[in-house]
């Protein structure tokens, strides 16, 4: 590897999250080349280096120890190592450890260059059949209720489709969360992502919910992929006034449902539309 200056250069490199045949021929190039890796977990990532009969000196770099051993790395860098970065599936800093380690190296005027390849998000989001032009990549939400529930208020009125990422453990309880907080929108789970058991569950989070209520068990690191708020329809009272009278002769609902329904579709206050109707009701019988 050639280097414009004395120093070494520290790589990203994007590994598998799953298969490992979806590495890249240049990360596997990369990885055999350098002269040190840094591993979020040395054990697992030994799985895969040996698979490619890599023989790279291994070193810990996780969340735990990153920032002691961040000087650690910069010194071999100035010393005119060339360094890897490797997590345990995917591509580092991307809700992986590795941002404070890159932010340091990158103050030093060192060179930082990435090794692109796999990501969860962008893997899953290319099969959710959800708007992939514009995305918000959230990750882990905190684990608090409350917290959570802050965080999903906060993204509510976001228009893109929203990326999360959440353990199987727990996955249930973001889903009623989000019912709760943002309603019942489109979504697509993505679990074991190219992996033997990989899923794919597609439809709105209630229907989402009840199919994974009937599984035993749910294993695998799951990404959720949500609908972005749509645009708020906007109606004259004069054509409200008109749907409610065609609904109340044809839908055949009680007047909370009917408020309930045309609330949600048109993004309105669910008593101001209970009381028109009440008050259309009222008319119809004078």
């Amino acid at each position: 590897m050639d280097n414009q200056n004395s120093s070494g250069t520290l790589y990203i490199v994007a590994t598998p999250v799953g298969n490992l045949e979806d590495i890249t021929f240049r990360a596997v190039k990369v990885l055999g080349q350098v002269d040190l890796i840094a591993a979020e977990d040395t054990r697992h990532s030994k799985k895969l280096l040996s698979h490619y009969d890599i023989r790279t000196k291994l070193v810990s770099c996780h969340e735990h120890n990153e920032a002691n051993k961040t000087p650690q790395i910069i010194t071999h860098l100035k010393n005119g190592l060339n360094i890897a970065l490797i997590s345990d599936a995917g591509t580092p800093t991307i809700s992986d450890p590795g941002y404070k380690l890159v932010t340091a190296v990158a103050r030093e005027k060192i060179s930082v260059i990435p090794i692109p390849g796999c990501s969860a998000a962008i893997a899953g989001l290319s099969v959710s059949g959800l708007p992939s032009d514009s995305f918000l990549f959230l990750g882990f939400l905190p684990k608090k209720q409350q917290k959570q529930q802050h965080a999903l208020e906060a993204v509510k009125n976001q228009t893109p489709t929203l990326i999360f990422y959440e353990s199987p453990r727990r996955i249930k309880i973001l889903i009623n969360n989000m019912l709760n907080v943002l309603g019942d929108r489109k979504a697509c789970l993505a679990r074991e992502i190219t992996k033997i058991h990989e899923e794919y569950i597609r439809g709105s989070l209630s229907e989402i919910l009840q199919k994974l209520d009937k599984k035993e068990s749910i294993k695998g690191e799951c990404s959720l992929f949500l609908q972005g708020q749509l645009e708020q329809k906007t109606i004259e009272k004069e054509q409200l006034e008109k749907i409610i009278l065609e609904r109340l002769s044809t839908e055949g609902l009680g007047t909370s449902g009917l408020a309930k329904q045309i609330s949600k579709e048109f993004k309105l206050s669910k008593k101001q539309v209970y009381e028109m109707i009440l008050k259309l009701q009222d008319l119809k019988t004078v």
